[in-house]
């Protein structure tokens, strides 16, 4: 890496953090939603390993068996590490389906309710195995990707960054949606390319190619938003997050907005990065240098990647749903019903909006590649005219 990378490296992340810093304290100053006072109910939650099991109590109520088990815990969270409580788990035969009945050196959730001043089993502690699993796919990152792996999980944290510490405190506070969602976007895409790829014309092509399927997805949500009649009270969570604001609702339509707009990001990002990388590593070995023959190549390269992005984006939001799928089916009383819910509208919607950004970056990016690699190759003389010209006609054909 040479000095000037380096030191346009070291401004990105400055920037990026700068980014984060101040659009953090931009986005949650006031409480326009009046989300700020939060009300716990008088529980605190704790991790905790289950050291012995006390007593196992069975009580009949009403039919059902209900079982007490009380059990001994220490405390691992560091400010009361090693402390010992008491806790229960409380499991009930009305469910056919419940948490099996805790063990000796199991990892655990305790509530403790101020009211009752009690300790009592919420879950089964599931961090920690998560965390292991991230912390070994970010080193085969490394392994695999080298520099260029380890800059993407730099340019992953600043995007999770983004959203957890800018977008959603914006949203609670009230600001604007829509536009909350394009800065996130464009950061996204902006610091992604740049920390990966670095200051080129690789990334610009790139860049310039997301940014317009972007554009186009969110003007055509906008429209199905109109068209579709969509009132953003799809689910449960939707209704949820309608009543709890305090002081005037949430526009739930700009969260169907920006929840399909940034999920096609990805997908977005990773069709131009697919046609911008492929030719510049075209025209770097002099198989092809004019603008032509790279934008036919670029229109070949997408018309691969679509195919599979396709199923991607179709797949990805159907096992999301899955198991509300298949109860909407059974319950629906016909198919035009089913297909007609506002649900699934939304969910028909974000595939297919993605789509036609991944079909108005794949043309786009490769324009913008063959503009800028055929002039960085216009003085310079072809290295296999041979081979370009082969190419060239196996294009055409």
């Amino acid at each position: 890496m040479s000095l000037y990378n380096r030191i346009f490296y070291v401004c990105i992340l400055l920037l990026c953090a700068a980014f984060i810093f101040f659009g953090n304290r931009i986005a949650s100053s006031g409480d326009l939603l009046g989300f700020t006072d939060h009300d716990d109910g008088g529980l605190a939650f704790h991790p905790a390993t289950i050291t012995r099991i006390v007593d196992v109590v069975d009580d009949d109520n009403f039919g059902f068996i209900t079982t007490s088990v009380t059990f001994e815990a220490r405390l691992t969270e560091r400010a009361r590490r090693g402390e010992e409580v008491v806790a229960v788990q409380l499991l009930s035969d009305f469910f056919t389906i419940q948490e099996r009945p805790v063990e000796m050196g199991d990892r655990v959730m305790l509530a403790f309710d101020d009211f009752d001043n009690e300790y009592f089993f919420t879950d089964y502690l599931r961090v920690n195995a998560v965390a292991v699993l991230g912390v070994a796919f970010l080193v085969l990152v490394v392994i695999f990707g080298r520099a260029k792996g380890f800059n993407a999980i730099i340019a992953l944290m600043f995007t999770c960054l983004a959203v957890f510490l800018v977008f959603i405190p914006a949203i609670l506070a009230g600001r604007n949606i829509y536009a909350a969602t394009l800065i996130v976007c464009l950061f996204s895409i902006v610091s992604t390319l740049l920390i990966v790829i670095g200051p080129n014309k690789k990334a610009l092509s790139a860049m310039l190619g997301c940014l317009g399927g972007v554009m186009l997805a969110s003007i055509l949500m906008l429209v199905m938003d109109s068209v579709l009649h969509l009132s953003g009270m799809a689910d449960h969570d939707s209704q949820t997050l309608f009543m709890m604001s305090a002081q005037s609702p949430i526009d739930l339509r700009a969260i169907v907005f920006a929840g399909i707009i940034l999920g096609a990001v990805g997908a977005i990002m990773d069709v131009a990065m697919t046609i911008s990388s492929s030719l510049w590593e075209v025209q770097e070995v002099g198989a092809v240098t004019e603008f032509r023959p790279l934008f036919k190549s670029g229109i070949n390269i997408g018309r691969d990647v679509l195919g599979t992005m396709l199923n991607t984006l179709i797949l990805a939001y159907i096992g999301s749903s899955l198991s509300l799928i298949l109860v909407l089916v059974v319950l629906s009383p016909s198919y035009l019903q089913l297909f007609n819910m506002e649900l699934l509208s939304v969910e028909f919607v974000r595939a297919l909006i993605g789509a036609f950004g991944m079909f108005a970056t794949i043309p786009l990016t490769a324009l913008i590649c063959g503009l800028l690699y055929s002039v960085q190759r216009k003085n310079e003389p072809t290295k296999s005219l041979r081979g370009s010209k082969r190419l060239d006609s196996h294009i055409d054909n």
